[in-house]
């Protein structure tokens, strides 16, 4: 019965620190992240926080790093401002460090939305009311404005009475 155990009771259990470290070595993680994930390792209590503490003064894990690279890859990937306010939000981010990164992310959201709507729909202009709300469904998903989508659903529009005339 001995050949059958499971190989993971033969290693001592990590600590904390060790555990978070691996992670953060792969990736950038949030502290609230990070919590997450030591608890599911079975991590609880001081144990966790005193490594997240050690992390932190060691600047391995630090949360404004995180977001900002959590903006320009979320950013880069096509969504939103709103929806990387959700996604920073749901890491522990205060409301005033997600204005400031998204303040500071040099981001033209409008363009942005642009090159989303041209890389899914293609330039081709739109007539039928059903798709111009498909494709409003499509960048308020995405995490757009509405005032963005709607002068953009309605700019397509537009250009097509500008070729008509």
């Amino acid at each position: 019965m001995s050949r059958n155990r499971d190989k993971s009771e033969d290693k001592p259990k990590r600590s904390a620190y060790d555990k978070a470290l691996g992670l953060l070595a792969r990736r950038e993680h949030s502290r609230r992240e990070l919590q997450l994930k030591l608890r599911q390792g079975g991590y609880v209590g001081d144990e966790a926080s005193s490594a997240l503490d050690r992390l932190g003064e060691q600047n391995y894990q630090d949360d404004d790093r995180f977001g900002e690279m959590l903006v320009r890859s979320r950013a880069s990937q096509g969504y939103g401002p709103l929806r990387l306010r959700a996604e920073l939000k749901s890491h522990g981010l205060s409301d005033a460090r997600i204005r400031q990164l998204l303040d500071e992310a040099d981001v033209d959201w409008v363009a942005s939305a642009v090159t989303q709507l041209r890389r899914r729909y293609g330039a081709k202009a739109v007539t039928d009311p059903a798709e111009r709300v498909r494709r409003a469904q499509f960048l308020l998903r995405r995490g757009f404005p509405a005032a963005t989508v709607r002068d953009l659903t309605h700019a397509e529009v537009d250009e097509l009475a500008d070729e008509s005339d």
